[in-house]
């Protein structure tokens, strides 16, 4: 007898996956949106400030991506734990507790980067007057690092507990708080003195720690969250648990820096060609990155989706979880490339007016920036939840190796050959990143079609 359509395994799989996907990918929106708020208040204090934001946080950007991986390292641990069942709470518990230790320690570490980050940019090239006023910037920024570092940590935790729409709520008000925040200070409203940009740096530090409480508020309350007791004996040291998280995080950290370390290094490249040019390249960015945050939060659902199959040894489910949320992202990369070809300048509207004289040069670049964003948006989506779907394997060392080699090299390399040695120069750039995420999706492609005969789908022997 045949199984009804609507409950076929395949079925089944899409409505999970979509049941976690969408509101992780609502989530990473907002997220984006929180950021875009800092954009719109800073591009009104002139292009110096906006450079000097935009490098500034491309910088702490790039160490909170990378070590949001090294804590992430609890997502497949604890899906692989859910999916044992044996044990589930005690050993979630203890994961959260190492990784809430590693988020600590991580959060130092960009602490003390942030630092120096006067003396960074102007070893990089950057104009003395941006670096100038990027080094106050980030010293306020940095206080966000440990607070954001332990949400996001716990947002993991909701997510794989199917609790997502937690975190949507939660960014959504985090959305407001910025916002206000940004109008309260950038500009001196309610009484607050008009700080300008580092009143932007305080908004986002306020809303860190807004957020930070709303979980913790919320975690408490939930009576199924509750029971884990996630900050029970938190002194307590696990050192096997503490270095199998270092083992699979740290190369997701290196992975993100690779892949962040693109763009975030094309944002010093274009500081190098051209005020205009980064100015028109941080608009241009905006929009494809809010676009991939739909993808990332697919690639978030893949992971623990693969991790409960990895977890219950269901070898078919590990293959309907990752192919499903592949298809899914691919798929909406797909409309998303259509609708930056399409109306590049109603996008342009979200941020800046091109028809105004002043803005004539950025909205050049922009527009030319955004053609190839239009073009590289399906490999996008295929890397982003390609590397999400391994990593449910718990399989991050060889996807470092091809993101560093394939980022660095034709990427990197190409955006540099082409900026700087040819007429393109900021196309160029932004060819560079093309060349890097298409050489990076389909080497990853080809691993998760071949994990089988990789022995990719089996649990390390200390995880069984």
């Amino acid at each position: 007898m045949t199984q009804p359509l609507a409950s076929t395994p395949a079925r089944l799989e899409l409505a999970a996956t979509l049941r976690l996907a969408v509101p992780l990918a609502a989530a990473n929106v907002l997220q984006m949106m929180v950021y875009a708020v800092d954009v719109v208040f800073v591009a009104r204090l002139g292009p110096e400030a906006l450079s000097a934001s935009s490098l500034s946080v491309s910088l702490f950007g790039l160490l909170m991506w990378s070590m949001t991986g090294l804590v992430g390292a609890a997502a497949p641990l604890i899906a692989a734990e859910l999916g044992r069942r044996r044990h589930a709470v005690r050993e979630v518990r203890r994961t959260l507790r190492m990784a809430m230790w590693l988020a600590v320690i991580a959060g130092l570490f960009i602490i003390a980067v942030c630092t120096q980050g006067e003396r960074l940019m102007l070893l990089s090239g950057q104009q003395p007057t941006v670096s100038a006023r990027a080094g106050p910037f980030l010293t306020i920024l940095m206080l966000a690092a440990i607070p954001s570092l332990l949400s996001s940590l716990l947002r993991v935790f909701v997510s794989a507990l199917g609790r997502p729409g937690i975190a949507t709520a939660i960014t959504a008000l985090a959305l407001a708080i910025n916002a206000l925040g940004n109008y309260t200070f950038v500009f001196g409203h309610f009484g607050a003195p008009a700080l300008g940009l580092q009143g932007s740096a305080w908004s986002s530090v306020t809303t860190s720690f807004a957020m930070l409480g709303a979980y913790l508020i919320v975690i408490r309350s939930d009576r199924r969250l509750r029971r884990y007791h996630l900050f029970g004996r938190w002194w307590r040291t696990e050192w096997s648990r503490l270095r199998e998280m270092w083992r699979i995080g740290l190369p997701i950290a290196l992975t993100i820096m690779a892949e962040a370390g693109l763009f975030s290094g094309a944002a010093f490249l274009m500081g190098r060609i051209g005020e205009a040019e980064l100015a028109g390249h941080t608009i241009a960015l905006q929009f494809a990155a809010l676009a991939f945050q739909v993808p990332f939060g697919i690639a978030q659902a893949a992971t623990i989706r693969v991790g409960y199959a990895l977890g219950a040894g269901d070898h078919d489910g590990v293959s309907r979880a990752g192919n499903t949320a592949i298809a899914l992202g691919i798929g909406f990369m797909a409309l998303t490339g259509l609708v930056i070809a399409l109306f590049p300048r109603a996008i342009m509207h979200l941020y800046l007016d091109p028809d105004l004289p002043a803005n004539a040069a950025v909205a050049g670049f922009a527009l030319q920036y955004m053609v190839v964003a239009a073009a590289f948006q399906l490999f996008d989506g295929a890397q982003a939840v390609a590397a999400g779907s391994l990593r449910g394997l718990q399989d991050t060392r060889v996807p470092l190796v091809i993101a560093v080699l394939g980022y660095w090299i034709p990427g990197v390399g190409t955006a540099i050959v082409l900026g700087f040695y040819t007429p393109l120069r900021g196309l160029g750039v932004w060819i560079g990143l093309a060349a890097g995420l298409v050489v990076v999706a389909l080497l990853l492609l080809r691993r998760w079609r071949a994990r089988e005969r990789l022995g990719l789908v089996a649990l390390p022997p200390s995880q069984i």
